[in-house]
């Protein structure tokens, strides 16, 4: 059955925990949204939490049973299918039955849904319409999509006392076995560039693979920032008779979480190359793939798959929204950190939804905390700095790891040590104090800095999800790591569901002014800052291959701005702002220009 979808929004995966249930909260309105499944602790004590709270038998997965990781995610994934089955089943009863009720739901579809419009029609008979309400609804509304994300950077190795286990009881390799056995009909996203190993793993797993009728169980997204990496990664995946449905185009330095800068590339160009070679990415993949699968002895469907191509990244207005979609035909556009103001969408804690609330501009930054190395977004005042910077003043320094996720580091032990550890931390202030005569004060205050910056992410991504649903919190208090969006610092208040839809949908409009720039001039700042930081910050020798770096961002970026001025002379969108926007492409082009690249 084709289903097709009711909204052209998804929520995308937000930290580990954020979004954690919120295909439970928002699904059964059509809402595709997706959940981390890297961290098996936290999907094995909210399906423990919703069996309670829906009724449900739970036998707990020990950690000391085998594949207890794989199996936990199987089981909490199981669930929450079941769940949203229920709960989309009782919410089509509800709008069959109260027409109040169907309108609302009508009022956060968008004006082009044929499904809006369909439903719309019936109304508009104005006689006894219940029984093709009914039939209608039953035949069209579909739950949204509860898709899983795996970061492929994140697949440690384990062991058992000191014997290493095999490579597919790897963190994301455990995670991915989860999600192919679970019963769910839906996608796993893959996001922090290309795990070779863990993309050969899909192949052990039937549903990856299209059944008689060409259509596949389980499906592949894979988050990309341009398109040559899409290229690269679906052709990889192509050759192995492995075919990818979706390509999630990100913008480095305007989403939140890990910012994966481009080399000055810019989110308006990148989406026209996807616009113009879509076709070309589709035959390129078709050609391998059906070869590859003839040789498993497979059948090859006769033309390719369907391809989507959605995107995300600092959107914040329904013009914006829109323009993405109609400009260059993307199938979906995610808004991401919105809804973390948003209680009936994600699951993050009072007191650090108010800190969100009342974020400005400048409280809202790229941080050296993750232990992955990678600059990460959040917000000045998190409970988690506070108490970071309280044991920093005692001279205690990390955290106890309790989970070892990111211990990724084989500096000090062939196992891997977390960077945002106690036993890392400590000897690097030891080898740091050792080295004190031979380092100026701020040579020295700059690398202390690098050492304790680092937040224990498995811990302080969680917590927030505990505190909101009532759950005790084991281990030292490391408090919320949190990690939004600059654009959500042009967002002021807490938001209902229905506010934040209507809103992406233009019906209102939530933003509290007009300060906020159009998301491509505010990604283009970003970029801008990021080049200017990243040359004055540059401590290491100066090579050729930097300086032709530096040229080429410094290059594109100019690009970018030639790209964008042709664009917003020629598209009818954002004709009240056009006269703002070109005169800060000229003012960005002007600073880009004062941009000097040391030279050899």
């Amino acid at each position: 059955m084709n289903k097709k979808p009711v909204h052209n929004f998804h929520i995308p995966v937000m930290g580990l925990a954020y979004t954690i249930d919120s295909p439970i909260r928002v699904a059964q309105f059509g809402i595709s949204s997706v959940v981390s499944i890297i961290d098996d602790e936290i999907v094995e004590r909210m399906r423990d939490f919703y069996s309670k709270k829906f009724n449900f038998d739970y036998s707990a997965i020990s950690i000391k049973s085998e594949d207890h990781r794989a199996r936990r995610i199987t089981a909490y994934l199981d669930m929450m299918d079941d769940i949203v089955t229920k709960k989309c089943k009782d919410f089509k009863e509800e709008i069959t039955k109260n027409t109040e009720s169907l309108k609302q739901f009508i009022g956060m579809l968008p004006s082009t849904s044929d499904f809006k419009k369909g439903l719309q029609n019936i109304l508009d008979k104005k006689n006894d319409f219940a029984a093709d309400i009914k039939k209608f609804i039953d035949e069209n509304l579909f739950p949204g999509e509860i898709d899983v994300n795996i970061m492929t950077k994140v697949d440690k190795d384990n062991f058992v006392k000191d014997v290493q286990l095999p490579t597919i009881y790897n963190d994301a390799h455990a995670s991915l076995r989860g999600f192919a056995k679970s019963k769910l009909s839906s996608s796993v996203v893959f996001s922090a560039g290309m795990n070779p190993r863990l993309y050969s793993y899909l192949e052990e797993f039937e549903h990856f693979f299209p059944n008689e009728n060409g259509e596949l169980k389980k499906k592949i997204i894979i988050k990309v920032s341009d398109f040559r990496s899409a290229m690269i990664q679906g052709n990889f995946l192509a050759k192995k008779g492995l075919w990818v449905s979706e390509y999630r185009i990100e913008s480095g330095l305007n989403c939140g979480g890990h910012a994966f800068a481009t080399d000055g590339l810019l989110m308006g160009p990148i989406m026209e190359e996807f616009k113009q070679k879509k076709s070309e990415l589709q035959s390129s993949a078709y050609s391998l793939w059906s070869e590859a699968l003839k040789q498993k002895g497979k059948t090859a469907p006769s033309e390719p798959l369907d391809i989507k191509i959605s995107v995300q990244g600092g959107v914040g207005t329904s013009e914006e929204h829109e323009f993405l979609l109609s400009n260059y035909n993307a199938d979906s556009v995610g808004w991401g950190s919105p809804f973390l103001l948003v209680p009936e969408a994600t699951s993050l804690d009072q007191e650090t939804r108010d800190l969100l609330v009342k974020g400005k501009e400048e409280d809202f930054y790229l941080s050296n905390i993750s232990p992955l190395g990678v600059p990460f977004n959040t917000i000045k005042g998190t409970s988690n700095e506070i108490i970071k910077e309280k044991n920093i003043a005692k001279s205690k320094f990390g955290s106890s790891c309790p989970k070892k996720l990111l211990a990724l580091s084989k500096e000090f032990d062939p196992k891997g040590t977390c960077t945002a550890s106690k036993k890392y931390q400590d000897i690097k202030m030891d080898e740091l104090e050792n080295n004190r005569a031979n380092l100026t004060d701020k040579q020295y205050e700059k690398s202390r800095k690098n050492i304790t910056d680092k937040s224990c992410l498995c811990v302080g991504l969680v917590n927030s999800a505990y505190l909101e649903h009532g759950l005790p919190i084991k281990g030292e208090k490391q408090g919320v790591v949190i990690c939004p969006g600059p654009n959500l610092s042009f967002f002021d208040r807490e938001l209902s569901l229905s506010e934040m839809v209507r809103h992406i949908y233009g019906y209102e409009n939530v933003l509290p002014d007009e300060r906020r720039p159009n998301v491509f001039i505010n990604e283009l700042k970003l970029y801008v800052d990021h080049l200017k930081n990243e040359i004055a910050d540059f401590s290491e020798e100066i090579t050729k291959s930097q300086v032709k770096k530096w040229e080429s961002f410094k290059a594109n970026l100019l690009k970018g701005i030639a790209y964008y001025e042709d664009l917003f002379a020629h598209t009818n969108y954002f004709r009240s702002k056009v006269d703002r926007i070109f005169s800060e492409l000229k003012s960005y082009r002007s600073k880009i220009d004062q941009i000097q690249i040391p030279q050899l």
